[in-house]
Formats: C-alpha cells, structure tokens, sequence
C-alpha cells in the first residue's frame, strides 16, 4: 500500500458541481452522445487534466485519453475511466463517477510525488448510453478497441434519425478511421482497464457496504418489437369463449414467465427478466377488446444456462397462450450479447486493495452493461469497482455519497498504483 497516497476527492467534488451546473435540464441531468452536453464534459475534463500537466489527447472516435507519464512510457498502461454522456433526464454520477475517480487518482498520486513504473490513463468514453441514443453497444470504447463495425456508424440517432457516423464527423472526429478498424487500445498496450460506477441497483445500499468488486458484467437476449394480435371487438357485446383478447394474453405470459423466474432464483440461478415496453395497439380505447399489444423483453444474465431456460420457457408458453386465447404471437428479431467476465486477477488486486484499506466491499456481478465488457471482450483485462447509491439509477433523483465515493476512487488508486509499482 502506498501510505500518503489519497485520492483527491475535492477536485472530484468540483467537477461534479460543474457537470451538473452545465448540463441540468430542469428535470434531470442530460449530456447527449456525440452532442454538446457530452462535449461539455470532456472539455472540462481536458481544461483539468492540462491543468494537473497531464498529457491530453483525443482519438478519431471522440475519446479523451489523460496519462501522467510512468518511468517506462513503452510499458502496457493502466486505464482508469468510464463515460459521460447520459441517458436523457438521468442522474449526475451515472458514468462521470468513473472518470473522475480517475482525475482524483492521478491528481492524488501528483500531491504524492508518486511516479508510477508504467502510465496510468484516464480515459473517458464517447456514448455509452448509445442506447439511449444510437442502438449500438459501447461505439466510443469499441471503436478505440478497433472492433465497432462500419456499418454501425450507419445507425440512426432515436431523435433525429441522423447516423452515428454523422455526429462524429460534425464533432471533428474521423469516422473513417473507425470504419478501416483503426485502432488506438488492446491486450498489447493495455495492462488493465478499471471502472468505477455507481451500482445502479439496491443492493450495496440494502447491505450497508459502501463498495462492490464486480465480478462479471451480464450477457443477454432480448426481443424488442414483440407482438400479440387478438380482435379488436366491443367490450360489452362479446362473451369470454368468443374473445381474442391481446392485453390478457400478454398478462398472462407476463405473469407465467415471471413466475417462471422465481422458479430459477429459488435453483440458484441468477438472472433478471424484464417486459420494458407494453402498449396497446393505435385502435385500442375505451370499450374495446385489445386486438394488439405490442412489447420488448430484456433478460440477462452472467451464465448463459438461465438464458436458455428462459427462453425455451417463453417459447413453451408462447405456444400455449397462443391456443387457449386464440391469439398470434410474434416475438419478432432476437438479439443478444456475451456475458463478459471480469479478468481474475483485476479483481484480486481490487479486493486485496480494499482489504489493505479495510472497506468492507462485497463481491457481486453487475446487473447492467458497462465499457468495461468492451476491454474484457477484446482481451483486455478488466475490472470494475461499484459504489453504492441510493435511488437507482438512469432518473433524476439519482444520488451518491461522497464519502463511498472517496471509499471506491481509494480502492482504484491503491489498485493503479500497486499495478504500476
């Protein structure tokens, strides 16, 4: 453990000050991928970062890279980092946590007079909630990895219908760069990618721990345009037998797949299973059976077997509602993604730093998809630290006590330092 080595948490307490002055919209926080509220962050940023004399670059995707220099510049860096876009009207912490526990790192190991034997980066993330704008996965991290696709600079941004290759262009990036594979990080150059995050769930707060070691972060399969269609018919004039109803339908497979979840947690099988959108149809309204319900479904987990359970459950079910209620289901194109595990040995050296320091942290998976996936699929190894909050995550009410941040940026600082020693 490097004794005077603290993290410099008032410059952190700063900069989220700054962050939330310049892109609150009245209701919540928004910075924009690839638009001016995540400009603005990654200008405050580099403003800081020149004024801590670190070095500052930017890649052709847009990210920020701020190295204090180590003793042997041709060694593989650690990277510290996470993003700062936000989901719209979402919270202050969401993302900019890990940036700034870096910032507070490095700016700690400056006061310290500690050199460390290899660089120690700060990166900071181009759109990471892409789906909350562009439906892509991690297109700042994994163009930097070399691994973005060219024909997703091709998706369209969900409010403008304008693609993503466009939005790089106009923010002075270099599109094509991405589209050739170019690359800027991997296994070569990278020794380690660390993120610090706010856990976005309740379960730090519920334990009364202030910190978490993640251990994976989950893979997925999914359904985003799914659709039952019944009848539509008159509410007062058509008996039970003679229905077609879409809403019951989709409450009944809501209810018996949920069920079907709880069968598998009380196995041991961890996953979550959630129907994020229902509606019914444009025809639907008052006095009328529901002949369309349209709806998305997300389930994930770090093992693929749930997956698998769950989904050959639904397409049991699907076949069995279908029958009874006289109804078409059409669960429409399946997506999926890998679970990414966290490499073992970032997540000893995390848990050896937090029990040198004696915070307590608990060891758990993630529940939502981080950058961090992007580093560990490319073979990087990866690791992520989570901090408790309170209120969840990706809505205004958003929260974070300082004193578990200071707890978690001190887990990652002892961890760089002991990285690069």
């Amino acid at each position: 453990m490097i004794p005077n080595l603290t993290p410099d948490i008032a410059l952190a307490e700063k900069m989220f000050d700054e962050l939330r002055a310049k892109s609150f919209d009245g209701v919540g926080i928004t910075r924009e991928a690839y638009g001016p509220g995540e400009a603005m962050a990654h200008a405050m940023v580099a403003r800081e970062s020149a004024a801590l004399g670190l070095e500052v670059a930017t890649d052709f995707a847009g990210n920020l890279y701020a190295t204090l220099p180590g003793a042997d510049r041709a060694a593989p860096r650690v990277l510290i980092g996470s993003h700062l876009d936000s989901v719209p009207q979402g919270g202050n912490f969401d993302g900019a946590a890990g940036v700034l526990a870096g910032m507070a790192t490095v700016a700690g190991m400056r006061k310290a007079g500690f050199t460390p034997s290899r660089d120690i980066t700060v990166l900071a993330v181009r759109a990471e909630e892409a789906g909350a704008w562009f439906p892509t996965s991690y297109p700042g991290s994994r163009s930097a990895l070399g691994r973005l696709k060219p024909e997703e600079l091709q998706v369209k941004r969900q409010d403008s219908g304008r693609p993503l290759e466009a939005y790089m262009r106009e923010a002075g990036f270099d599109p094509d760069a991405v589209r050739s594979g170019q690359r800027r990080l991997g296994p070569d150059n990278v020794a380690a990618f660390v993120e610090l995050h706010i856990e976005q769930g309740p379960v730090l707060e519920a334990d009364g721990i202030p910190v978490g070691i993640v251990t994976g972060i989950p893979g997925s399969r999914r359904h985003r345009h799914a659709r039952i269609t019944g009848e539509y018919s008159h509410s007062g004039a058509v008996p039970r037998k003679y229905r077609a109803d879409a809403a019951i339908a989709m409450a009944e497979l809501a209810y018996r797949l949920d069920a079907y979840w709880g069968e598998l947690d009380r196995d041991g099988h961890r996953l979550v299973c959630t129907f994020c959108e229902v509606a019914t149809g444009a025809q639907s309204g008052f006095t009328k059976i529901s002949g369309e319900v349209n709806f998305s479904l997300d389930v994930r987990s770090v093992a693929r077997e749930p997956l698998d359970l769950m989904f050959n459950e639904l397409r049991r079910l699907k076949a069995e509602i279908e029958a009874s209620r006289s109804v078409a289901i059409d669960l429409g194109p399946e997506t999926s993604s890998m679970a990414s595990p966290m490499h073992p040995t970032v997540i000893a050296g995390l848990t050896a730093a937090a029990e040198r320091l004696r915070i307590p942290a608990k060891i758990m998976a993630s529940g939502g998809g981080h950058d961090a996936a992007a580093f560990a699929q490319a073979g990087v190894p990866a690791g992520m630290v989570f901090v408790r909050n309170q209120n969840g995550s990706h809505n205004p009410h958003e929260a974070m006590r300082m004193d578990d941040f200071a707890a978690g940026a001190a887990v990652v600082a002892q961890f760089a330092a002991a990285y690069a020693t």
